[in-house]
């Protein structure tokens, strides 16, 4: 390990007086963007990560990753990656988690990031010392098992969104191994096993692909249908084909849904469900590969599961077959275990926030990327972080664009999803229309740029 990670910030933690700083938390791909944007806005802040290094979920040896061994980028480099630190030309196209975790290294290295972050330290709590603007108390551990506590300016929550597993309850008892994704490493897991995949998402159609590849058997249960996308078109990544002209809505359904029966015909015919709601009215499933399998009679697709008994599995079709491993790839939920969830502004299944990210009332607590978005990239959410470190900055300096950004958030707002009527699960909580939420950023970061007084 890198000496630099293991003694970065971690000298005279208490020593240090720390009112006019702000503590961000997580040094994931979020909370490199919200560094780097605070480092070039002046902004002093101290940075807590539990793992010894940055990267978040991309590093497969992080306590709170959900990586496995066979994962990959499902969009492009060049949709993804940030726009000031390109990836390497080397670099595949769909790229694997461990060039990103390479990736992330180096870019905390360009932007001395390194410097700014305490390694090896969980926040365990963050709590208002009063009304905003009147600081936080911190609360971590070490990884040596001391606590502290510290005195800030203010939050950032940056701890992403896909550690906290989202596991369904069964009915029955099922007597062979059940996991839920977050647990997955490897494929030879499947091993000469009747496999059973619980959820046909991006993670779970990858999963399968490994299952049928390792296991015995594989089947796939599914509660609704997906839209696939193929991972390359005409010989090119998939996201990067559309066009600068940007078509409404409507059209653009029409226009995709064409492209999307020319490459990948109708799923139907393999036994998947067909979808009951529109096209981008949620997440794709952008894979080459499950579609193949069930052509070639490799994978078996299920209807949602009835219950459990023994090694069987009842479907609620009334069909029935035995497994010995059941993988449920349901999901995760929103997750800020260190800070109470009315101080976030929670309803529903997340925190109703004025572009995904401000407090409606107050100016010291952020959370950043807690926002989904099909094409938003890395690129969109360092969009949000530069907009928050100028609002903080624009505050500090009066400024008139800071104050109309504030009385907007208090008014009120719906979310930004440009009129799409995204379905009603957990994970669309926070999902939002890319053009139409990158527009209100870069319209904020604009303004907040301006020289007004």
């Amino acid at each position: 390990m890198d000496t630099r990670v293991e003694t970065a910030g971690q000298d005279a933690a208490d020593a240090e007086d720390l009112r006019n700083h702000y503590a961000l938390i997580g040094a994931g791909p979020m909370g490199l963007a919200m560094a780097k944007t605070l480092i070039e806005q002046g902004i002093p802040f101290r940075g807590f990560e539990l793992h010894s290094d940055v990267g978040g979920l991309w590093d497969i040896d992080g306590p709170k990753s959900t990586m496995y061994e066979t994962a990959h980028l499902i969009s492009s480099k060049t949709m993804t990656e940030f726009t000031d630190f390109p990836m390497d030309a080397t670099v595949a196209e769909y790229p694997s988690h461990r060039e990103l975790k390479d990736y992330f290294r180096r870019f905390a290295d360009h932007f001395g990031i390194y410097e700014h972050f305490r390694f090896g330290a969980e926040v365990l709590s963050a709590e208002p010392l009063g009304k905003s603007g009147e600081g936080w108390r911190v609360t971590w551990r070490e990884a040596d098992g001391s606590e502290h506590q510290a005195e800030f300016a203010g939050v950032l929550i940056a701890n992403g969104t896909l550690s906290e597993p989202n596991m369904p309850e069964f009915k029955g008892t099922f007597s062979g191994e059940l996991m839920h994704s977050s647990a997955y490493r490897d494929p030879e897991i499947f091993k000469g096993k009747r496999v059973l995949i619980i959820g046909a998402g991006n993670s779970g159609c990858d999963i399968a692909v490994d299952a049928i590849h390792h296991g015995k058997a594989c089947d796939i249960s599914m509660r609704r249908g997906y839209y696939f996308v193929p991972k390359y078109v005409f010989g090119r990544p998939a996201d990067t084909m559309g066009g600068k002209i940007k078509l409404p809505m409507w059209l653009k359904r029409r226009v995709d849904g064409m492209i999307l029966k020319w490459f990948v015909g109708d799923p139907s015919k393999y036994g998947f469900p067909k979808p009951d709601y529109a096209l981008y009215e949620s997440h794709p499933v952008v894979n080459s590969l499950i579609l193949f399998h069930a052509g070639h009679g490799d994978i078996t697709v299920r209807p949602d599961i009835d219950r459990f008994d023994g090694n069987t599995v009842h479907f609620k079709d009334g069909g029935q077959a035995d497994y010995d491993l059941i993988l449920a790839a349901t999901g995760y939920k929103l997750h800020y275990p260190f800070i109470d969830k009315a101080l976030l502004n929670w309803q529903g299944d997340a925190p109703h926030l004025f572009l995904n990210c401000l407090h409606p009332e107050r100016d010291d607590l952020f959370v950043l990327g807690m926002v989904e978005a099909s094409g938003l990239g890395w690129q969109g959410r360092h969009e949000q972080a530069e907009m928050v470190a100028r609002y903080i900055a624009s505050l500090k300096k009066g400024k008139m664009a800071a104050k109309a950004l504030r009385e907007e958030k208090a008014a009120g707002f719906t979310r930004a999803t440009g009129g799409m009527n995204y379905i009603d699960l957990p994970r669309m909580a926070y999902y939002v229309d890319k053009a139409t939420y990158r527009n209100a950023v870069t319209s904020w970061i604009a303004a907040l740029k301006g020289g007004d007084k």
